[in-house]
């Protein structure tokens, strides 16, 4: 019988030296069998997340957990530990204490007071082949079932660990818990027995109805988690509730997951409750069964650990990892299984449908050369288990066609009833105000004065036929008529003209195939007005790729009811914005006034969202009033389902390039990068730099909506992105000595737009317009000429677009192909030692090549740097600054005299007695110099008084941005020569330095 303990965290362990700090690891010890964790330099709250495995032979024994505090130079010091008996975990009726923070235990019983810290810990019994009597005694029967399994399958395992050997990294070896066995001594080890399990791992007397309800409550409106970047193993609507579904798959009382137990055919099914941890803010439970024997594996222990993510009533995530540590390398990764259960749209027949979506990934807890070959085995194992899970689930739950789906949207617009309008209802609504009933009593009171009225005789320079004012009040009189019956008369021609402008597109359906968009404009709440009326002539104006529709305009209303329906013909490509204007109708030659906008962003928001939505208008009279409109917006694709093929293919012609199809996991970690919907799809990215007050390495990505930039220097990570709908104009600006060299292209974009990535900007000009910088590429003309082509498809006329191919056709020639590999995910750079220099000078003295005067530049250039520039250092807070250096390798440096341009920080260490500069490199003209990035780290630290002078330690790194099967042969050149380079600079700054 089989021990797991896995060691996870631990928290507020006291510090065991001067500042205040420690670097805890973890021993453990059963019996004769002993394991430790790695160390956690300079943390109290450490995370290891590591899996050990003991053999069991005596239940009477006890696990010895204890946590140390590394100290190089003298005995480690002891932090607190902790003993659990085998009986206890054995007692449990699924053989597991769960997860759950342990109290840690001191030494000594005379300082029991004094505070240990805690420990989290994952303690449950893995059975592989033999059974445990309650003496702790193996059955002989099991033990011989299990050595016939173990010779049916000797052949493959020693084959399998074979492999396994040749292509395990050295430095894999020892995180094995079979390598990291350690001395420890029993002295160490008090007797006090187990006291710190927190009641948070402890069975429950809710029903699981009762614990979705309370985790219900304690939702505070968090979002619903991304499909995680492996792929989606499962989509598809079910004619369910979600709260039913969620019952279904995930209640203990099911027996859904009994039946797939047998439909696969695992065994030994043990399905624990579900519990709350960590204060009851997280809802877990516990799965172990037997996976069925597959042709390349046996049959193995697999442990299942659910985890609710989400639940609000409505949408429900939980989280699955799955750890398998009997298979090979086991230990080194877990499958985690995300499931998201939401509303699915109403069907025609009134019922409620669920939309199921599973996702998956692979999570490496160490690294393994045999990563690609685990991941591959795992997908396809995946795709086959969850084809059965689909295919049980179908038969339990009806799915729902597809067919039904699209009907949702023609029965949402089909309810929809334009509110019918009588013409003389409107006029006497319209006409029924002071200006109209004062001029039709005054006109009357005019025409019967006429009728009563004598002629009076003619005076002054009347003749026969004019009638000239007498008086002063008989002037003012006429000129007050004149104005009436002025005001009067428009009134009439804007209402008749008002009824006549009616929505542009009533009646007319889209045409073409493509992307098709619909709008149904159903109502406003609180519109603005701007006479005193108190009412207001609304109409509403919108606007997508160029193209307007208009609705009708409706009198006097402040909560009008449109019931509208516009459909933009169908579009190439997909839009990006949705521009919605509202507008108060004063007539048909004057200027309209705004009430209020509002803008829909396609790319920010799910289209399943945007189905029925309320809109708050931006504006001063529209904030003012809080006004809104009711929208319902439908985005489909009618163009089939190779739109980014089909895309590719036609920006191909306009590049002078194949452009390959990225994969699926390749677009699915560019849209998590920028939070982009699931139809955005990568076209390109390049390895340049963003010039701001220093240029900062980075990648740029390119799509059919969206240019984003994405840099993570030093830790800090900068991302954003721009719409190409927004950018007013494209600029290349010659090479400067500033560039280092390289062609800058300068974006400016439209006033107003792109504030969200303010950050990112160059400049803002006087009309609001910022100006991005981007300089420094890899392969200059093929990302020029992408850059283009995708702006200019988004904002020329055709014939503009054709124009700008024949102007660029005879331009067109072959261009290098740079960007073969996959983009990967940018993480951060795990940095190791690779050089250590003693200098017999103080750590402020050797900074000085570094200072960026006349000894920087001699040094530099007798160690191979030609042409070495670099700008001054700007500071960026009040610690650290920075500056970015350019130079070419001499051809004794390397063979392809590639140039270099990097970006320095500098600061200060905490114990201010030296320096901390860190190193981001890019090669340029080397070959897959655009696939990385190296990452130095100088510690510069003053040695104690009596030994006069400084240490220096060196860090290194690889960035990979692409992936490549040459990352090995690249990381082994770029070494050598740096530890070269390394010891040549250092010798040559010690010559120059001593005599000073």
């Amino acid at each position: 019988m089989k021990l797991v303990v896995r060691v996870i965290e631990a928290k507020n362990l006291p510090p065991t030296d001067p500042n205040g700090l420690s670097d805890p690891y973890v021993r453990l010890q059963l019996g004769k069998q002993r394991f430790r964790t790695k160390v956690i330099k300079k943390c109290l709250n450490p995370k290891w997340d590591e899996e050990f495995s003991f053999r069991v032979d005596d239940l009477n024994e006890e696990l010895v957990i204890s946590v140390m505090d590394e100290d190089k130079f003298l005995i480690d010091d002891f932090v607190g530990q902790l003993k659990v008996p085998m009986s206890l975990v054995f007692d449990e009726e699924i053989k597991s204490l769960g997860t759950a923070w342990y109290s840690l235990q001191p030494k000594s019983k005379k300082i029991k007071n004094k505070e240990s810290g805690e420990v989290r810990l994952s303690i449950y019994f893995s059975q592989k082949s033999a059974s445990v009597d309650s003496n702790g005694s193996s059955s002989p029967a099991r033990e011989e079932t299990a050595s016939s399994k173990d010779e049916k399958y000797g052949t493959q395992k020693r084959i399998t660990g074979r492999i396994a050997q040749i292509f395990a990294k050295s430095s894999d070896m020892p995180s094995s818990p079979s390598h990291r066995s350690v001395d420890l001594d029993q002295s160490e080890i008090s007797k006090e027995e187990i006291s710190g399990i927190k009641v948070e791992d402890q069975p429950s007397n809710e029903t699981f109805e009762e614990a979705i309800i309370k985790i219900q409550s304690a939702d505070e409106g968090s979002e619903i988690p991304s499909n995680l970047p492996g792929g989606v193993l499962v989509d598809q609507h079910y004619l369910i509730a979600p709260q039913e579904l969620n019952m279904l798959l995930f209640s203990p009382d099911s027996i859904f997951l009994k039946s797939l137990a047998e439909v696969q055919g695992s065994t030994e099914l043990q399905i624990g409750p579900w519990k709350f941890e960590n204060g009851e803010e997280s809802l877990k439970r516990l799965i172990t069964y037997v996976k069925a024997a597959s042709k390349l594996i046996k049959a193995l222990k697999a442990f299942e650990e659910h985890t609710y993510l989400k639940a609000d009533g409505k949408n429900f995530a939980i989280l699955a990892s799955v750890s398998t540590p009997d298979v090979v390398y086991g230990g080194t990764f877990r499958t985690e299984v995300l499931y998201l259960i939401t509303p699915g749209p109403e069907l025609p027949s009134g019922e409620q449908c669920s939309h199921l979506v599973i996702s998956w990934r692979m999570n490496f807890l160490q690294s393994t050369m045999m990563k690609g070959m685990i991941e591959n085995g795992a997908r396809q194992g995946m795709k086959d288990s969850f084809d059965q899970y689909t295919t049980l689930l179908s038969q339990t739950v009806k799915p729902v066609d597809t067919k039904d789906l699209n009907s949702t949207k023609e029965q949402a617009l089909a309810s929809l009833h334009a509110e019918p309008q009588s013409d003389w209802k409107l006029a006497v609504q319209y006409f029924a105000n002071f200006t109209v009933v004062s001029t039709v009593l005054m006109g009357l009171y005019v025409l019967v004065h006429i009728w009563l009225a004598a002629t009076g005789p003619i005076q002054g320079l009347e003749f026969v036929g004019l009638d000239l004012p007498d008086s002063i009040g008989e002037f003012v009189v006429c000129a007050v008529l004149v104005l009436q019956a002025e005001r009067m008369l428009g009134l009439i021609s804007r209402f008749f003209q008002a009824r006549d402008k009616k929505g542009s597109d009533h009646g007319i359906k889209a045409q073409g195939d493509g992307w098709l968009l619909t709008v149904a404009l159903i109502e406003g709440s609180s519109l603005a007005y701007v006479d005193s009326t108190g009412f207001s002539d609304p109409y509403v104006v919108f606007t997508c790729n160029g193209k307007t529709r208009t609705s009708s305009i409706k009198f006097q209303k402040s909560d009008p009811l449109w019931n509208e329906i516009f459909e933009f013909d169908a579009m190439d490509d997909p839009p990006s914005v949705l521009d919605v204007e509202v507008y108060d109708f004063d007539g048909p030659f004057d200027e309209a006034v705004s009430l209020g906008h509002a803008e829909i962003n396609f790319l920010k928001a799910n289209i399943s969202d945007l189905a029925d939505i309320w809109v708050p208008l931006e504006g001063k009279l529209a904030m003012a009033c809080q006004s809104k409109l009711h929208l319902r917006i439908f985005l489909d694709n009618t163009g089939g389902v190779n739109v980014a093929k089909d895309y590719l293919s036609k920006m191909e012609k306009e590049v002078g390039k194949k452009i390959n199809l990225r994969s699926p996991q390749t677009n699915s970690a560019f849209q998590k990068l920028f939070g982009l919907p699931p139809e955005e799809f990568l076209i390109n990215d390049f390895t340049c730099h963003l010039k701001r007050k220093m240029p900062m390495q980075g990648r740029l990505f390119l799509s059919a909506r969206i240019i984003g930039f994405h840099a993570n220097l030093f830790g800090n990570k900068t991302t954003f992105f721009l719409l190409w709908d927004d950018i007013e104009d494209i600029q290349v600006v010659p090479p400067t000595f500033s560039s280092m060299g390289s062609p800058i292209i300068v974006i400016t974009l439209r006033p107003g737009r792109g504030v969200d990535a303010r950050h990112g900007a160059k400049t803002q000009d006087e009309q609001g317009r910022l100006k991005f910088h981007f300089q420094s590429f890899v392969s200059y003309n093929v990302a020029q000429r992408t850059i283009m082509a995708l702006w200019k498809a988004r904002s020329l006329s055709p014939e503009q677009k054709v124009q700008f191919v024949e102007e660029d056709s005879d331009e067109t020639k072959s261009l290098m192909s740079d960007d073969s590999g996959t983009f990967l995910g940018l993480d951060d750079v795990s940095m190791s030692e690779i050089y250590c220099y003693t200098l017999p000078v103080p750590a402020s003295f050797f900074m000085e090549i570094f200072s960026g005067g006349e000894l920087e530049r001699r040094i530099m250039e007798k160690s191979g740097s030609h042409n070495y520039s670099y700008t001054p250092w700007v500071s960026e807070n009040s610690d650290s600054s920075e500056r970015a250096v350019y130079y070419k390798y001499e051809k004794h440096v390397s063979h392809y005299r590639g140039e270099v341009t990097s970006t320095q920080q500098r600061s200060p260490l905490l114990n201010g007695k030296g320096w901390l500069l860190e190193e981001v490199m890019n090669l340029h003209g080397v070959p897959l110099g655009d696939y990385f990035n190296i990452h130095l780290r100088y510690q510069i630290e003053d040695l104690p008084p009596k030994a006069k002078g400084c240490k220096v330690q060196v860090f290194f790194g690889m960035e990979w941005l692409k992936s490549t099967k040459h990352q090995k042969r690249i990381t082994k050149n770029i070494l050598q020569k740096l530890q070269g380079r390394l010891k040549l600079i250092f010798s040559i700054a010690e010559k120059e330095l001593l005599p000073k």
